[in-house]
């Protein structure tokens, strides 16, 4: 066809060409709604901690750097609550990975019930976080909680327990809470995962005699790498940052033992005014975030 042709063929059939200085118009709103609501916070946020801001004194406001930092560093309770924060994270995201494996492979076979069982195990996830724990705090109180009732009726224990004033046992029952939150989303994550696996290869293992042990061990585990990384960088995220679970149920107690560093944040920057050393918690909370998450995707990475 020559130039003379395709000029007419266009010219009766014109075809709409991508304008890319178009499409960055129609992007620029949205950019900037993007850069009020998430950057420029993220940005002044990392400033308000170079100072230091307190709200008892909001005229004076020195430029310290980074001694913010090094103060938070050089805090004894920093440490002690960075410790109960890797606990928590640990105790949460291997009991979630441990029961979301197990209902993903539930869900993934072919039984009565189990679109209804899917749909109820979609319950707690709908549950808002603050009526999540205050249902929890209901089942945990020492006087009348479902807890000490159904451990009463079945004689496991003689008299009703504190639970959440037992300062061994406030940190596991905190995250038997979020645990119970969060496996829904894992297990959707997963089953998605199991669902992409090729038939194919089933098919081929059941020919060479391999049993439900050896295609679950050789085939399905490690083909749901991708789902254990993005499960494991999420719940991490969300166990290292949350906050709801302790405010509502012991707000830090007893004794400390359930100070987290969300909720050093919280009492840094809201009950002790001091914007400027939160902001720097806050943010070396999310640098330590980002490094796991970095350091998950680097590893599970080189083995796909």
């Amino acid at each position: 066809m020559n130039a003379k042709s395709l000029r007419a063929a266009r010219l009766r059939f014109p075809v709409s060409r991508y304008d890319q200085r178009s499409a960055m118009l129609f992007l620029v709103p949205m950019m900037a709604v993007l850069s009020v609501v998430a950057v420029f916070p993220v940005l002044y946020s990392f400033w308000t901690s170079l100072f230091d801001l307190k709200l008892t004194r909001p005229h004076r406001v020195p430029f310290v750097g980074l001694d913010n930092y090094g103060k938070i560093f050089g805090d004894p309770l920093f440490w002690e609550s960075a410790l109960r924060t890797a606990s928590f994270t640990v105790m949460s995201v291997a009991a979630i990975m441990l029961f979301a494996t197990l209902i993903a492979l539930l869900l993934n076979e072919e039984f009565r019930g189990r679109r209804f069982l899917s749909a109820v195990l979609l319950v707690p996830w709908a549950i808002p976080y603050v009526a999540n724990g205050l249902m929890w705090k209901w089942i945990y109180d020492s006087g009348y909680g479902a807890l000490n009732g159904l451990l009463y009726q079945l004689d496991f224990i003689d008299k009703y327990m504190v639970w959440l004033g037992d300062s061994d046992k406030t940190l596991a029952l905190i995250a038997n809470a979020f645990v119970w939150k969060e496996v829904p989303l894992a297990t959707i994550l997963l089953l998605v995962t199991m669902k992409s696996i090729p038939a194919d290869l089933y098919s081929a293992a059941k020919v060479d005699g391999a049993n439900v042990w050896k295609r679950l061990i050789h085939i399905t585990l490690p083909s749901l790498r991708p789902g254990f990384a993005l499960v494991i960088i999420y719940e991490t995220m969300m166990a290292v940052r949350h906050f709801d679970m302790f405010f509502i149920l012991t707000e830090g107690g007893p004794a400390e033992a359930s100070y987290v560093v969300a909720w050093q944040v919280y009492v840094e920057t809201f009950r002790k005014l001091s914007f400027g050393t939160g902001s720097a918690l806050a943010y070396v909370m999310a640098l330590v975030t980002f490094v796991l998450a970095f350091s998950v995707i680097r590893t599970v990475g080189k083995k796909l």
